[in-house]
């Protein structure tokens, strides 16, 4: 998704503007798009803890616990580029709209299922409608605020927010699993998007790009249709083994259509992603950083929600707080990131974090089959500071030095690279630890696997960034 920033709006920018301050309006604006963000990082955190529970009350094995956020990820990520476009073509606060009616609706029929396919539907539904609200919200903010203080103050709220509402959802999903039940997860994101979905409309101006760009059609088929057939393989390979049809099928079909996008781009005049700007070094190694330090830590959370309540024992409220404390350190990382960044430079910053990513999740293997539960929420907070270390230093490495006509672009990779990593990282591992005899076993293997992934992309990063230009 390219996010234009030569857009028009019902608004102008100086709207936002009251003495170079946010004005009241502006301010209620600004609520209602970090509000619709805050509510789709809340749905990637609030069911973790509530799997175990969801799982007995609807017949779900331990081995398909994992397309319970799979289910969800697949869309969300998959969609988002073609989203993204469709809304630069026919306006982003009509599709914001269309995606908070098709999430609140999702979230609705997850918390009424009554079997599996229910509610495995009313996941996916809601991965679609976060597909729209991801990236209209970010251009509605883009377009709404002015380059300048002003948007650097909006989207510094708009990422505090998003760190926060991964924090509350694993402990919230603990309280409210453990006194009201898993539905009750559901039931709240429902409410919240119903609570946006009223007040949207009469505060968010219109936007679209002038130019009328056309839709990329085949870029958007083929990548959509890669992404699901690529993930649904692997994720089927790690249940049952390579040697279906269906899985060499879809996997062979998921490369070749990936193949074909590649190509399409490369001929295309309105392109969903830019090759040229993925040739620079900045941004093809910053993505990678990126991909993996959000897919390596969206696996650790998944396995280490399933070691904490079902190796040891303990509680979704209990499980929710050792979570909640991995946030409070995330938080407190965030707020220190900057500077470390403005000292040592983002592409140093990004080598360094993804190390103490990968170093700190390698202490997680010091967990026993009894006891754990300490070292595990201080090895999981420390690595998680240098996860969002990891986070905030990838997006700047990608949009440093990129000219200002194609911040958009740049812009847009970062969202999909952070889309795409979310949900490739679950169904590509976590599912190896559900799928063992010894759920233990599984976890170490997975955990194992991780940190080797993580220290080898902070090498290749520092080698791809350290690479002087020929």
């Amino acid at each position: 998704m390219a996010i234009d920033t030569h857009t028009t709006t019902n608004v102008p920018h100086t709207a936002a503007l009251e003495n170079d301050r946010l004005s009241g309006r502006a301010k209620l604006v600004l609520f209602v798009l970090c509000a619709a963000q805050f509510m789709v990082a809340l749905d990637f955190s609030v069911l973790n803890v509530a799997l175990p529970a969801l799982g007995k009350d609807l017949g779900l094995s331990r081995s398909a616990l994992q397309w319970a956020v799979t289910a969800f990820a697949l869309p969300s990520g998959g969609f988002l580029l073609l989203f993204g476009r469709i809304a630069d073509l026919y306006g982003r606060k009509k599709l914001f709209l269309t995606g908070l009616a098709v999430f609140g609706a999702a979230s609705l029929l997850a918390t009424l299922a009554w079997d599996p396919a229910s509610f495995l539907t009313g996941r996916a539904l809601q991965g679609l409608g976060a597909a729209v609200i991801v990236p209209t919200g970010m251009s509605l903010l883009t377009t709404t605020f002015p380059e300048g203080p002003l948007r650097d103050r909006a989207l510094g709220i708009s990422g505090t927010l998003l760190s926060l509402g991964f924090t509350i959802g694993m402990v919230l999903g603990g309280v409210m699993t453990d006194t009201l039940g898993w539905r009750s997860t559901m039931g709240l994101l429902a409410v919240a998007a119903a609570i946006v979905l009223f007040l949207a409309p009469g505060l968010l101006p219109e936007s679209r790009t002038p130019q009328r760009p056309r839709l990329d059609v085949p870029g958007a088929v083929t990548v959509t249709g890669g992404l699901l057939a690529l993930i649904y393989a692997l994720s089927t390979a790690a249940q049952r083994g390579f040697g279906g049809v269906d899985v060499w099928g879809t996997l062979v079909a998921g490369l070749a259509l990936l193949a074909a996008f590649v190509v399409v781009e490369s001929r295309s005049s309105a392109p969903l992603v830019s090759l040229p700007m993925l040739r620079r070094r900045t941004v093809a190694w910053g993505n990678v950083g990126g991909l993996v330090t959000f897919s390596m830590m969206s696996t650790v959370v998944f396995v280490l929600t399933l070691y904490l309540q079902e190796t040891l024992g303990l509680s979704s409220f209990r499980t929710g707080l050792v979570f909640g404390v991995q946030g409070v350190a995330s938080v407190f990382a965030g707020t220190y990131a900057p500077k470390v960044i403005g000292r040592f430079g983002a592409r140093r910053t990004l080598v360094a974090s993804l190390l103490g990513q990968g170093l700190f999740t390698a202490a997680l293997l010091a967990v026993g089959s009894g006891s754990g539960a300490l070292v595990a929420t201080v090895a999981v907070s420390v690595a998680s500071m240098f996860h969002l270390g990891a986070i905030i230093s990838y997006g700047v490495t990608v949009t440093s030095g990129v000219p200002d006509s194609e911040q958009g672009l740049a812009t847009g990779l970062v969202t999909t690279t952070q889309q795409v990593g979310l949900t490739i990282g679950i169904p590509l591992l976590g599912v190896l630890a559900t799928t063992r005899a010894s759920l233990f076993d599984g976890v170490r293997t997975v955990l194992a696997i991780d940190v080797a992934i993580v220290v080898a992309a902070a090498l290749l990063v520092a080698i791809g960034l350290g690479r002087r230009k020929a």
